[in-house]
């Protein structure tokens, strides 16, 4: 498998997402009661890959906020997403670089969170090395923040989320010519020796979830599935990314202090887990309601597989 063969998928134009005007009268009623004035505007931030309302609501009194929604009857797995990123972001203490969550209603069939606005934009795509940078020592204070995890949040270990992901390389297998993938699904079954810590980790961190402010913040949106595990995880999942858009992560991995006691087996054993995972769910059917998710994943699994074959010298295609 040559490097990544399809686009990245189009910046901040992969979700379909409800609309404001979709929103029941009652419940656009509501929000503006909690947003505290008469919402005159609403733009649809199309980035991530969920078709929940996730809109920044500029009101008559000229504030603006960020309101998510979902429908517990008509996009029932969304809406349990928002109440547990409700529930995470909640338990996060002060300080920590997440947008803060300022109320939530979960009541009359639906899920609703409403959060800080903040000025910020998104890191370039393709990726630089100044937003990476800027990421990456960003994520290093939130690990440092969050090494033990905080009272009141109940987290799954890495070791247990990641259990089944081996597996997965079974269907990779059968579907895509990787000469070298025997050895690569070998490396993902030794998770367990590597994911384990006492960091909260984000767990899924790409360019769509990540806000650099005005004012120098990096922020991390959607906490919506954190885990316990190792410190330095979230940092390697976030440089997948610019190592697809062609950025010498390697400089990275022997520079930032994030990977200064990383084993590089350790980088590897990862990189696989990670291989079979993307390629595996991008062989699924596309969901209507996000039709760039398998395009994305593919994307990501090809820059995995070729970043790894480069590390273990192996061929990446017949």
């Amino acid at each position: 498998m040559p490097p990544p063969t399809l686009p990245p998928a189009p910046v901040g134009r992969t979700a379909r997402r409800l609309e404001w005007a979709h929103l029941p009268p009652a419940l656009r009623d509501l929000i503006a009661d909690r947003c505290g004035s008469l919402v005159v505007s609403a733009v649809s931030q199309r980035s991530g890959f969920t078709p929940g309302f996730a809109s920044v609501l500029l009101c008559e009194d000229g504030t603006r906020h960020f309101v998510k929604a979902a429908s517990l009857k008509a996009q029932r797995v969304f809406a349990e997403a928002y109440r547990e990123e409700a529930r995470k972001a909640g338990a996060l203490p002060p300080g920590i670089a997440a947008t803060r969550l300022l109320w939530t209603h979960d009541a009359d069939g639906w899920v609703v969170l409403g959060f800080e606005h903040v000025t910020a934009r998104a890191p370039h795509r393709p990726w630089t090395h100044a937003d990476l940078t800027r990421c990456l020592d960003a994520l290093a204070e939130t690990a440092r923040a969050l090494t033990p995890p905080p009272p009141g949040l109940d987290l799954v270990d890495a070791e247990v989320e990641f259990a089944d992901w081996p597996a997965k390389w079974d269907h990779t297998l059968a579907t895509f010519a990787l000469p070298s993938g025997v050895e690569a699904a070998a490396l993902a079954t030794r998770h367990a020796e590597v994911v384990g810590g006492d960091t909260v980790l984000h767990c899924d961190v790409r360019d769509d979830n990540l806000l650099l402010t005005d004012d120098g913040r990096v922020l991390l949106c959607d906490w919506n599935w954190p885990l316990r595990g190792a410190a330095w995880l979230d940092s390697l999942i976030l440089l997948v990314g610019p190592r697809g858009d062609g950025l010498d992560v390697e400089e990275v991995l022997a520079t930032h202090p994030t990977f200064a006691e990383v084993e590089p087996e350790a980088v590897d054993i990862m990189l696989a887990l990670l291989t079979g995972y993307f390629l595996t769910h991008s062989d699924q059917p596309v969901p209507s309601s996000s039709p760039y998710l398998r395009d994305h994943q593919l994307w990501q699994g090809e820059a995995c597989w070729e970043w790894l074959c480069e590390r273990r010298g192996w061929a990446e295609s017949p």
